[in-house]
């Protein structure tokens, strides 16, 4: 791994576990909005998935623009069988964690677009710090957890996963998304990608102090889905299920 200077010159947010790449791949980035992607890629597909955000921004500002409640709400949103795609997955998936859909929206638009490109055999696609990768080699990566001693010090290894694997990340203490705990990072493993990114939202909710790892990595375990699970506030963390940890 090794590090790219010319996006930390670029990033205006504290992002800069992005600069640890694939030696092996291309990378690319795509800025729409408030969507932020950093690719990983063994094709160009920059102007490809840029096509397909669009589409995917187009659908989400028109269902909310007719559904504002849809954006606001922080409980789970009702079904709607009329919906777009992307609209039906984020309202399943963050229901059965007892969110709001919006906790879903960054691996939502990841696995969209991972989905719509599917001769990419090596891709990684992250958002927000939510991350689909699909790739027939084992990948390294590393965990930000903001001013926690294991912050950029931890990586996950991951097993190849050629159908594609979700790695979320939600945390209290840093990011600009919205999280009522406390936590430095809750890491969520999943084939889902999106069930991953609200999964990680409801668990760094619960998380306000160090004593509550030990319930809320149990609690995680009955969430049907999930394959791992990684826990970090402070100088404490708590794991479960398929996790490789690793020293960087």
């Amino acid at each position: 791994m090794d590090k790219d200077p010319e996006y930390l010159k670029k990033t205006d947010v504290e992002r800069d576990y992005r600069a640890y790449h694939a030696g092996d791949l291309i990378r690319s980035r795509v800025v729409i909005g408030e969507s932020d992607l950093w690719i990983l890629s063994d094709q160009a597909v920059e102007e490809r998935v840029k096509k397909l955000l669009l589409e995917l921004r187009r659908h989400l500002k028109e269902y909310i623009y007719h559904h504002p409640l849809f954006a606001k709400t922080l409980v789970p949103y009702p079904p709607d069988s009329t919906a777009y795609p992307i609209v039906q997955w984020m309202i399943d998936v963050s229901s059965r964690v007892q969110v709001g859909p919006m906790a879903a929206v960054a691996g939502a638009v990841a696995g969209m677009i991972a989905q719509d490109l599917p001769d990419i055999s090596e891709f990684i696609i992250e958002n927000g710090g939510d991350i689909f990768l699909r790739s027939s080699k084992e990948r390294m990566i590393a965990v930000y957890a903001g001013n926690s001693p294991f912050s950029r010090r931890v990586g996950l290894k991951i097993a190849p996963c050629p159908k594609g694997l979700g790695v979320c990340t939600s945390a209290g203490t840093v990011g600009p998304s919205l999280s009522l705990g406390e936590a430095d990072a809750a890491v969520i493993i999943a084939e889902d990608v999106a069930l991953a990114d609200a999964a990680a939202t409801a668990t760094a909710n619960q998380i306000h102090r160090t004593t509550d790892l030990s319930r809320v990595i149990a609690s995680v375990q009955q969430i049907p889905g999930l394959q791992g699970a990684l826990l970090i506030k402070d100088d404490r963390m708590a794991a479960w299920g398929e996790i490789n940890l690793v020293a960087i």
